[in-house]
């Protein structure tokens, strides 16, 4: 895969991540620095921590500014849509956009996570690949509702967390077969497939139930 087209997968998690953050931070009726500190959390937590897995320091965040660039754009376009557009149809849109933004960012940065790992290690450790995707897909999103005081999504959504590892798994599985770029494209669809089925479904996992 070209550098180009890794760019590009990058940049389509970014803007979905930092479009989630910035719509976590209005519902929780942040001021526009935090709704855009949020967006940028959101959007480079996960890779942040994949590159200090992975040794690849300082993270590429700090290297090029053009990412948290795109994040704070983004941010801003949400945080003035959301201040001049009429306010009971915008908060109707809330919960949707939230959720299609979180699928396709989750989608897209676990298979960044998996293509930085096989460029740095190959397949030689399928744990760390997996792990690193897995990482990479949640992390973001995890600091994200930590910031704004709410429960991760990856411990009580529909399907978040075994929706970024079945993808990571059939993008790790098409990667020899097919090459990279059809095997990563599969696993933002089947990511993203199972995110929004499991949200129109109420597909979940195994969960307590306090029955006093």
């Amino acid at each position: 895969m070209s550098d180009k087209m890794f760019f590009v997968f990058e940049m389509i998690g970014i803007v979905a991540c930092a479009a989630s953050g910035a719509i976590m931070g209005m519902k929780k009726h942040m001021d526009a620095f935090g709704v855009m500190f949020l967006a940028i959390t959101s959007a480079m937590g996960g890779g942040m921590i994949r590159d200090v897995i992975l040794g690849a320091v300082p993270p590429i965040a700090f290297i090029k500014p053009i990412y948290v660039g795109v994040a704070v754009s983004v941010a801003v376009i949400m945080f003035f849509i959301h201040r001049y557009f009429p306010k009971h149809s915008w908060e109707r849109l809330h919960d949707i956009v939230l959720l299609y933004m979180d699928a396709v960012g989750l989608g897209a940065f676990t298979v960044v996570g998996i293509k930085k790992a096989v460029m740095l290690y190959g397949f030689t450790h399928l744990f760390l690949v997996l792990s690193t995707g897995f990482i990479t897909g949640v992390g973001g999103g995890m600091l994200r509702d930590i910031l704004a005081g709410e429960t991760p999504f990856i411990f009580k959504k529909y399907f978040y967390a075994c929706a970024s590892v079945i993808g990571a798994v059939c993008c790790m599985a098409l990667w020899n077969l097919t090459g990279e770029k059809a095997a990563m494209l599969s696993g933002i669809v089947i990511i993203v497939s199972l995110r929004i089925c499991a949200a129109h479904f109420r597909w979940s996992f195994f969960k307590y139930k306090d029955e006093n």
